[in-house]
């Protein structure tokens, strides 16, 4: 199964990144919740991201974090080292997509939740 980061994880069910951290762990995925809520969700405890915390063998991230906010956390992002990193609908960013790309990182614009319910995750 694929460890995922999910940044811009919350603890509020009404959420996509909630929505996406639940889907993720009923289909056997290790998750990674990152943001800059306080909290736990799904018995994993939510990384501060201000901190940035270094998470060894992430293979995607998931973007649940608006465009507008990313560029102060490319660096960090990049630094995980993940195989890929899903944009999320409303995240895509394709300055972010581009530096990926120069680090060999995949990417995709597509719906997580979407992804693993149809099986193509």
């Amino acid at each position: 199964m694929k460890k995922t980061a999910i940044i811009g994880a919350t603890t509020n069910p009404g959420r996509y990144a909630y929505m996406a951290a639940q889907l993720l762990t009923e289909y056997g995925h290790e998750i990674v919740p990152i943001g800059i809520k306080k909290g736990e969700v799904f018995d994993k405890q939510i990384l501060d991201i201000r901190e940035k915390p270094q998470v060894e063998g992430i293979d995607t991230i998931t973007m649940y974090l608006g465009p507008q906010n990313q560029p102060e956390w490319y660096a960090y992002i990049l630094s995980l080292r993940p195989k890929r990193i899903i944009f999320n609908p409303g995240t895509e960013n394709h300055e972010l997509e581009r530096l990926a790309h120069k680090q060999g990182i995949e990417t995709e614009e597509a719906c997580t939740l979407v992804m693993l319910r149809v099986g193509n995750y």
